[in-house]
């Protein structure tokens, strides 16, 4: 399929609990997306040099650990500092709304809480690619 939007998902930190983004991973597929799987335990290095490689188009963050503040802000800044400025990151987890609200402010797009429908998922991720085209 020609111009697929390609997504990584990925899960950060030391969380090992990986079934939300296995779930995630499976709908964006089903959905007519690309998807990359990176494992668990990925630095926001790893994370980002894997954006980097497979030239993906958006990065899904699953964090269940508690530590979004101090890893979406490190990927973002991995991201500017390679370039990726017209990528997507945007995830999802256990995230009180007040954090939600800073890391936007931060540049990350929607933040996912648990029961949010794979649908709103995928259809946010198609209308951000559409309003967002690449070169």
């Amino acid at each position: 399929m020609k111009n697929r939007i390609r997504v990584l998902v990925a899960k950060a930190g030391l969380d090992g609990h990986d079934r939300g983004a296995k779930v995630i991973a499976a709908a964006l597929r089903d959905s007519g997306m690309e998807v990359i799987y990176t494992g668990l335990r990925q630095t926001p290095e790893m994370i980002v040099e894997a954006a980097t490689q497979e030239d993906v188009d958006v990065i899904g963050i699953s964090i269940l650990s508690g530590a979004h503040m101090t890893l979406f802000p490190k990927i973002i800044n991995l991201m500017k500092a390679k370039g990726l400025d017209d990528v997507l990151l945007t995830g999802g987890g256990i995230i009180p709304e007040e954090d939600v609200i800073e890391l936007k402010k931060l540049g990350v797009g929607e933040i996912f809480t648990p029961g949010s429908a794979t649908t709103d998922i995928a259809n946010y991720i198609k209308t951000w690619r559409a309003e967002h085209p690449r070169n």
